[in-house]
């Protein structure tokens, strides 16, 4: 192979990399499950919130555990990013 040709491949074989690169990097910076879960959460916090009677505290317990759960995927989406 002459050292044109080999230049070619290296060159095609670099480009092929770095695109396949951008996609990886777009589907990671997408997080598309950890932003399903957040508005999940936020559905959830909504529904909790317009709920009439408090449980027994249960219904405000489960709120307080939602608000750190939604920080705590709020974190995770941040650290993938």
């Amino acid at each position: 192979m002459g050292n044109k040709m080999r230049m070619a491949v290296a060159a095609g074989s670099l480009t092929l990399a770095m695109g396949m690169g951008v996609f990886v990097g777009a589907a990671w910076a997408r997080q598309e499950y950890m932003d399903q879960a957040l508005s999940d959460l936020r559905d959830a916090k909504s529904n909790l919130q317009e709920a009439r009677h408090d449980k027994g505290g249960h219904r405000i317990a489960a709120i307080r555990y939602i608000d750190e759960a939604i920080d705590e995927v709020q974190a995770g989406i941040e650290a993938g990013r």
